[in-house]
């Protein structure tokens, strides 16, 4: 039983010994110092709520003091003459406190790389998001993401911003964005607190990659690329297929057999790898079928078109083909592996023969005109299979051949050397 005296004193809670039973010392208006048989003491605020005794837990002597423990009881006491239960409220805050600790920006983050990782999305991409997510550690990753504000998500894109890495800043943003809007989609969150960071940072100015497009040096350029060809096959097929089809590195290193049908002579791209996330078809021309025919020979018929050195489960590295750029003495300010968009594109509007339409589809660009959008939808492919060999045929006259002329590339061992 609880003694009937009130107000206890430091000193007498410091000499409270324990018994063989719990001891139940008063202070007054409902809080109790229980003292267990192991030693332990501990608070309890005793009140009727609806009828029915209860007992609300506050804590541990000497770890909460009286004083401290009184202003608990201060504190319960309002809630029940307000008609609540401290002792519910106070489970429902472990329960927000724990969905909190299980709904960070950071455990959001990872549900959403998981998923993405479930929808098969490409590894680089993968990667990147995690790379930018690793830079969030510090700043967003520990806090719940409810109570993350548009001002915190632009101070973590300032760091960025002030250190120059403005396209970094950019794709953080972004990042940002996606892992809100899962939280969103998931009933966590109502809001996405990014969207008003539009504008907050500065843009990224446009990297403009360096690209050879004088007529007469694209020739010279393209000659470069037929000998190194000849000694090193598979990273010369792989510059000579740039030429040709002008796609973007990425999209062409990582290429797999099942993806070309040299019958009908074209390449289906997948979605995934494509920078805006619709597959892409490009026909080929008859000088990249000639190329990827004896290429076949060497990688086919599965796996990587242009695997790693030494080994057939990776992919070419994104530095192969700026290497061997290198080494024909091509310097990176004058021509990159990026470079033969440009080249491409340079040339292929100011033979003023194709629609921009084609052109840009060819590119896989974005038009923002929707009406254009709508005549790529088709994809021109009747213009497009017209405009890719003559693109081929032309390149073949750059080089001063007769076009669409087969040149044949020298026989080489299974494997080429470094």
């Amino acid at each position: 039983m609880a003694r009937t005296r009130d107000k206890l004193t430091d000193i007498e809670i410091r000499a409270a010994k324990s018994g063989d039973k719990v001891r139940k010392l008063a202070d007054g208006k409902g809080l109790q110092l229980w003292i267990m048989p192991n030693g332990g003491k501990y608070w309890r605020y005793e009140y009727r709520h609806l009828g029915k005794r209860k007992l609300l837990a506050l804590g541990t002597y000497p770890d909460l003091t009286l004083e401290k423990a009184r202003e608990k009881t201060t504190d319960a006491r309002r809630q029940v003459a307000d008609d609540l239960d401290p002792s519910g409220l106070k489970q429902q805050r472990k329960a927000e406190l724990r969905l909190a600790a299980d709904n960070t920006f950071g455990k959001i983050a990872e549900r959403l790389v998981a998923k993405k990782r479930k929808d098969g999305k490409a590894p680089v991409t993968i990667a990147k998001m995690e790379w930018i997510l690793a830079k969030l550690k510090t700043s967003l990753a520990t806090r719940s993401i409810g109570s993350i504000r548009t001002p915190d998500v632009i101070h973590a894109l300032k760091k960025e911003e002030e250190a120059d890495n403005l396209e970094t800043a950019r794709r953080m943003r972004t990042v940002i964005g996606e892992v809100f809007r899962y939280a969103m989609q998931h009933g966590i969150i109502d809001g996405d607190p990014s969207a008003a960071t539009r504008g907050a940072i500065a843009n990224p100015k446009p990297k403009h990659f360096t690209a050879i497009t004088d007529p007469q040096r694209v020739g010279a350029l393209l000659r470069l690329v037929d000998d190194y060809a000849d000694r090193q096959i598979i990273t010369g097929s792989a510059l000579q297929l740039m030429a040709l089809l002008y796609p973007r590195p990425g999209e062409l290193r990582q290429a797999r057999w099942p993806e070309f049908d040299l019958d009908k002579a074209v390449w289906e791209i997948p979605a995934d790898r494509m920078k805006l996330r619709h597959p892409h078809i490009k026909p080929l021309p008859r000088q990249a079928v000639v190329v990827l025919k004896r290429l076949h020979e060497i990688t086919g018929p599965q796996g990587f078109v242009f695997p790693a050195l030494g080994s057939f489960t990776r992919c070419m590295s994104e530095n192969t083909m700026n290497a061997a750029l290198r080494r024909m003495d091509i310097g990176a300010d004058e021509h990159t592996s990026h470079g033969f968009r440009a080249t491409a594109s340079t040339l292929l509007n100011a033979s003023n023969l194709f629609s921009v339409d084609a052109i840009e589809h060819s590119l896989a660009h974005q038009d923002r005109d929707a009406v254009r959008r709508a005549y790529a939808r088709g994809d021109a492919m009747t213009e497009r299979r017209k405009m890719t060999q003559w693109w081929a045929d032309h390149l073949d006259l750059l080089k001063g051949r007769k076009a669409g002329q087969v040149v044949p590339l020298a026989r080489t061992t299974k494997r080429e050397s470094a």
